[in-house]
Order: C-alpha cells, then sequence, then structure tokens
C-alpha cells in the first residue's frame, strides 16, 4: 500500500518542481518579468482549493478515489501547460498550473492515505515515508529539464515545451500509481494520541500554520539577503540546499519520535526550533546558513506533529487549505517586512505568533497530566 503511495506523491512533487520553475521564464519572456510570479500563484491558489475538494470528495468516496481525482486534474492542468507553451494562447498556462495545484493537494494529502493503511503504531512512520518520497521527486525533476528541452526540440516542438511535457508525463504517472492505493477508510486517529476535538486539535492546527508562516517569511527573504549582500547565486543556492535538506531528510526521524514519544512532544520541539531558528537568523555570520537548517527541521516537526493528531479528511483538508492560504500572505508580506528592518523584524513577528502558542501547546499537556 505504501509503495504507490510515495511513487504518485514523489512523481506529482516532479510534475509541480518541473511546471513551477518553467512557466515562471514562459510569462516573463511573454509578458514581463514583473508578472513572472503569477503561474506559481496559481498553482498555490490551486493547492488550496483542492485541498478543500479532497476533503469532500474523501467524505463521499474514499481517500483513494479522491486521490486518483486530484491527480486527475492535475493531467489535465499538465495538458493545459503543454498546449500554452506550444502556442496556444498564455492563459492556459494560468489554467494548467491552477489545476496541477489539484494534483499537488492530493500529493500533499496522500500521507494520510499512507497512515490509514498501517497500525496506529505506525501512522506517523507512515506519513514522514510519504513527506521524504515526495523530497526525491522534487529534487530529482531538476536534473531532467535540459534533457527534456534537447527532445522537444529534436521533434520539432519549442524548446520549453519539454519541461512541461516532462511534467505531463510526471503526473500521468502518479495517476496510474494511484490506481494502485487500496480503498480505505479514513482512520479515527485521535484514539492514537488525544481526542481529535476542541481545543488540542485547534492547537496542532495552529502549530502548523504558524510552522508555515515562520518558515516562508524567512525563506522568501533569504533570497533577498543574498542579493544585497552580493554573495551570488552560488551561495544562495548553498543555504536553500541546506534548508531543504532540514525540511524532508530528517522526516524518518520525525516519524520515529512521534510513534515513540507522542506528537505534543514533537510539536513542542518543533516550537522551540522555530523560536531559536528565528533569533540565529538574525545574525548573518557563520550561524546563518545553520540556522536554515534548524528552521527547515523545525517546520518539519510543527507540520508531521501536528499531521499527527488531526482526525477526519474535512479537517485535514481544511488545515492543508489554510497552510497555502497563509503561504501565499506570508510571501507577499515578507519582502515588504524584510525592507523595513530586515531579519530582525521577520525574527520580531515569528517570536509574536510562535511564543503564545508554545505557551498554550504547554499549558495543554499540564492540563492532561493534571486529569491523569
Amino acid at each position: 500500500m505504501l509503495i504507490p503511495v510515495v511513487l504518485a506523491a514523489a512523481l506529482m512533487q516532479a510534475a509541480m518542481a518541473a511546471a513551477s520553475a518553467v512557466s515562471a521564464i514562459l510569462i516573463a519572456d511573454d509578458l514581463g518579468p514583473a508578472l513572472a510570479g503569477l503561474p506559481n500563484t496559481a498553482g498555490v491558489l490551486g493547492t488550496a482549493a483542492g485541498a478543500m475538494l479532497l476533503g469532500r470528495w474523501t467524505a463521499r468516496l474514499s481517500r483513494a478515489q479522491a486521490l486518483r481525482i486530484g491527480y486527475g486534474v492535475g493531467v489535465a492542468g499538465g495538458a493545459c501547460t503543454v498546449l500554452a507553451a506550444a502556442g496556444a494562447p498564455v492563459a492556459l498556462l494560468f489554467v494548467g498550473m491552477l489545476l496541477l495545484g489539484v494534483g499537488n493537494s492530493a500529493s500533499l494529502l496522500s500521507r494520510y492515505a499512507a497512515a490509514d493503511a498501517v497500525s496506529p503504531a505506525r501512522r506517523a512512520r507512515a506519513m514522514s515515508t510519504v513527506v521524504w518520497g515526495s523530497t526525491l521527486g522534487a529534487a530529482g525533476e531538476p536534473f531532467l529539464m535540459a534533457p527534456s528541452q534537447s527532445a522537444a526540440s529534436s521533434v520539432g516542438l519549442p524548446a520549453i515545451t519539454g519541461p512541461f511535457l516532462l511534467a505531463l508525463a510526471a503526473v500521468f504517472s502518479a495517476l496510474v500509481a494511484a490506481t494502485y492505493i487500496r480503498r480505505t477508510k479514513p482512520t479515527d486517529a485521535p484514539q492514537v494520541h488525544a481526542a481529535a476535538s476542541g481545543r488540542p486539535v485547534l492547537l496542532a492546527a495552529g502549530v502548523m500554520v504558524v510552522g508555515q508562516v515562520v518558515m516562508v517569511s524567512v525563506m522568501t527573504a533569504v533570497p533577498v539577503h543574498t542579493h544585497l549582500h552580493h554573495d551570488g547565486l552560488g551561495v544562495l543556492g548553498v543555504m536553500l540546499s541546506v534548508h531543504t535538506l532540514g525540511m524532508f531528510a530528517l522526516s524518518p526521524l520525525t516519524g520515529w519520535c512521534i510513534d515513540r514519544f507522542g506528537p505534543r512532544v514533537v510539536t513542542l520541539a518543533g516550537l522551540m526550533g522555530l523560536l531559536a531558528a528565528a533569533v540565529l537568523v538574525t545574525r548573518t555570520g557563520m550561524a546563518f546558513t545553520p540556522s536554515l537548517f534548524l528552521l527547515g527541521y523545525a517546520w518539519n516537526l510543527c507540520y508531521l506533529g501536528g499531521s499527527a493528531q488531526l482526525g477526519s479528511a474535512a479537517l485535514e483538508s481544511r488545515v492543508e487549505s489554510s497552510i497555502w492560504t497563509v503561504s501565499a500572505l506570508a510571501t507577499a508580506a515578507s519582502p515588504w517586512l524584510f525592507t523595513l528592518g530586515g531579519f530582525p523584524v521577520l525574527a520580531a513577528v515569528s517570536l509574536t505568533i510562535a511564543v503564545p502558542l508554545l505557551v498554550l501547546v504547554l499549558r495543554q499537556r499540564v492540563t492532561l497530566v493534571d486529569a491523569g
């Protein structure tokens, strides 16, 4: 059961990686650099909307069928992007990225399908395996982009069509892999660790959203920071790679810790890691790049630790949709805040939203201990 889930998620992430990178180039050439970010904005909005739709489809059909529909919508999106790159109206590119976003939401929510397929004691490890596998897809796809351009040119198509064809092939393969996902009913995940209602679940969702806001806010400003310091793209690439490793490389360890110690311990560690990273990132010396790794892993702890405490497909979808909505807002606000006062301002905002949540999670633990 886990193999098709992980494979489909990894292929979908590969498709998004290819389409997202090249769509910006296509729009920059056709409409100007100022509008180059619009296709990826459409992808983010599609992911947020897709998360909500998948929750409804899961309730009416099944988790597996909802994922297949999501990947199927992604196939339609991939086809639209190919047509746009081949010379069709550029509006098709925005439609395609929006639909690919729906497929992306299927990839993200598939971690819960993996959790449904294993014993309660291994739920978090199953989710972390999907997150880890998705990273391999996203990291591997860029190496195929140049060969895909050559292949497209060899058959008389515009070179830029190649990566979009690659994305279409990847998302179609994800749909094929998803046909092997067994039909399961969402498990009552909260029985594993805590009651999935009221304050505990709200706090879990809050941890996931805050982790996303802090991470996106800081990382959106990193390219601006390196540019202002004339560090060059090589230095920026190292920083981004280190951060990405922090986000995903240790996912299996996170899953083991959740199953071993419980999700609240992990989310507490994640929140404390966010606070430490927000402070360390204000120091632009030797501690700067390691702080980006810490930021990535703190996000991982918050994301997986919070996911382990959600208990219904509808709730999982709403939280995922919220995460991607705040990502768009944080991405837009981060450069403006950075111009006001650099990383210290971003750190202050991060502390303002993370510290109260940390206190609430700590108090929740105390309440549970007292009740026991």
